[in-house]
């Protein structure tokens, strides 16, 4: 089996656990890192004992799949680069900074028969596998992603940063058109929006209820799922799921009267199982587990919810300012 030609375009935080993940492959072999750090740049070349690249081009025609882990506003021009020479890409998430440019990038991917995978890396997470599993006629999600705050990923507001993690799994559960979005906010410290709130509403009638924060005081990542036979709640911090049945009758129950199951999930490198992955599916031609379509479709609901607060939040000056 030949063995396959990476690179990890970006070698900041996350890209250092790409070039790491790369590295265990037994079936690849890493031809190099590019970052427009030279100082970080030749660290992390010196650090994994792999090639240093001060730009792109310079990596097309020696490799054959890349991991595009930059800040998001250079994601479209690394990835369009690298697709139109044929090149596979696994680029973070959010995909792009505009939908345009995802469609572009989509476009290409196909055109080119690339494999083009968004690093949805929750999409890997045992608790939505596990929930996957139990997923049948979801009514209702509630989702809390909060955060205490930190600066690393405030290059882009909370939608972008944080509640897009839950936008995707949504959206890839409930598999209906989305029809109605309504969305609030507030900025507090980075002086974009660091507090969301979206209710989304689907064609199926499912509605889901989505929070975001990267000021709070303690970290929390809950999604619970209301079904006609079932409760599904998960823990993503602590690794557990809680799953509530009505009786073996399939009358409802009270509340107080639902059977609860606790299961504890395994934990896994998710990040390795990304990579793991996308490298399966550029060798074997599959679809990636979370498609370049996919990823812009997570973008574009972040994209109107964030649109939404910004407008809210013009209105309420401007209102404020009217009344002074």
């Amino acid at each position: 089996m030949a063995k396959l030609r990476a690179a990890v375009i970006g070698v900041g935080y996350l890209g250092n656990f790409h070039v790491q993940k790369y590295l265990a492959q037994p079936d690849l072999e890493v031809i190099g890192i590019v970052d427009a750090n030279p100082v970080r740049l030749a660290e992390i070349a010196a650090k994994y004992r792999v090639r240093a690249y001060l730009d792109v081009a310079d990596l097309i025609g020696n490799v054959d799949l890349v991991s595009i882990v930059t800040p998001p506003q250079h994601h479209f021009e690394a990835a369009r680069q690298c697709l139109e020479a044929g090149v596979h890409v696994l680029v973070e998430k959010p995909v792009t900074v505009t939908v345009a440019e995802a469609q572009t990038l989509v476009d290409l991917a196909r055109n080119r028969d690339c494999v083009f995978q968004v690093g949805h890396l929750e999409r890997f997470n045992p608790a939505v596998i596990a929930v996957r599993r139990r997923i049948s006629q979801p009514q209702r999600i509630e989702a809390q992603r909060l955060a205490k705050y930190q600066k690393r990923g405030t290059e882009v507001d909370v939608v972008l940063d944080l509640m897009i993690h839950d936008i995707d799994i949504v959206a890839s559960l409930i598999n209906s058109p989305l029809v109605e979005v309504y969305a609030t906010g507030s900025t507090v410290i980075t002086g974009d929006i660091d507090i969301a709130r979206a209710t989304l509403r689907f064609d199926n009638g499912c509605i889901a209820e989505l929070s975001a924060s990267r000021v709070n005081r303690e970290p929390m990542r809950t999604m619970d799922i209301y079904q006609p036979d079932s409760y599904i709640s998960v823990d993503y911090l602590n690794h557990t799921l809680m799953v509530g049945k009505q009786d073996p009758q399939g009358r409802r129950s009270a509340p107080h009267e639902v059977n609860f199951e606790a299961e504890t999930l395994t934990r896994t490198d998710v990040l390795m199982d990304e990579i793991v992955s996308f490298v399966g599916a550029v060798r074997c031609g599959t679809q990636p587990t979370v498609s370049g379509e996919e990823g812009k479709r997570a973008l574009e609901i972040a994209i109107e919810i964030g649109s939404q607060i910004r407008r809210r939040q013009a209105q309420s000056k401007m209102t404020s300012a009217h009344h002074a």
